[in-house]
């Protein structure tokens, strides 16, 4: 794990593998550990890069907006000298991913977006406000057993009690103002006037079971875009890469060159 000063702030990363540069970008209901599973199929053909999302983790906050949090990813790239890079970014990370995208593109490559959007309904938002309310006034055990509902579906949660006892411990780490601030900062976020400012070649991923940007904020996003495809995958919620890792390789490596 390194933790890199930037211009505005530091950024905590885990850095594995060699290849074309791979930035993985984590959901608001997690932290970087989602991306474990994948990472070392990753890492056998591409230098992956995991940064704690600002506000999360190791790393300071970035403010209470989508763009701010963007730009302090943007300046990884000169942080760590990386040419070609492609972007991953699964829910929040997704959001993020396509504001950099949006406000630095030129920068990257390839786009993954799994599990995200452009941008939330009005119950959606109030949704954000409620969780950003509870957290501020009870503490992250508030949001948990909701949080786990949103990332994974009910018969996956029942079967896997490890699973969801390492991410109950992850989430309850995280900094509830800062986590606040991030519920906010996506409740705001409407990119239906810029979405098609992104030219960078994208694959938009979701899972069939996501009830926390349900399938068809995935296929909204992917006709906004001018240069996208869709994966929708079968049994899988909010957190694919957790829940069906090797699925979600297999659905990732044909965009990413992966053999």
């Amino acid at each position: 794990m390194t933790s890199l000063r930037l211009r505005d702030g530091t950024l905590d990363i885990a850095e594995t593998g060699t290849g074309k540069p791979l930035i993985l970008l984590h959901s608001l209901l997690a932290d970087r550990a989602i991306f474990d599973k994948i990472v070392p199929a990753l890492a056998k053909q591409r230098r992956v890069i995991v940064p704690d999302l600002p506000g999360f983790g190791g790393s300071s906050s970035a403010g209470s907006t989508i763009e701010g949090i963007a730009d302090r990813i943007a300046d990884l790239f000169d942080a760590l000298d990386l040419k070609a890079t492609d972007v991953l970014g699964n829910g929040f990370g997704g959001f993020i991913a396509s504001t950099l995208a949006i406000r630095h593109g030129t920068k990257f490559d390839r786009l993954v977006l799994a599990d995200t959007g452009v941008s939330f309904s009005p119950e959606g938002k109030q949704s954000f406000y409620a969780m950003a309310e509870r957290v501020r006034q009870s503490g992250m055990e508030a949001i948990v057993d909701v949080a786990l509902k949103r990332l994974f579906p009910e018969d996956f949660i029942a079967l896997n009690p490890d699973i969801m006892t390492e991410r109950r411990n992850a989430l309850v780490k995280t900094n509830p103002e800062f986590f606040a601030e991030a519920c906010h900062a996506l409740a705001a976020l409407d990119l239906t006037a810029e979405i098609g400012k992104i030219r960078n070649p994208t694959l938009v991923v979701v899972g069939e079971l996501d009830a926390a940007t349900p399938p068809e904020m995935a296929r909204t996003l992917a006709k906004a875009l001018p240069r996208a495809e869709l994966i929708e995958m079968p049994g899988c919620g909010h957190a694919p890469m957790a829940q069906a890792p090797e699925a979600f390789i297999k659905a990732v490596a044909q965009f990413l060159d992966l053999k």
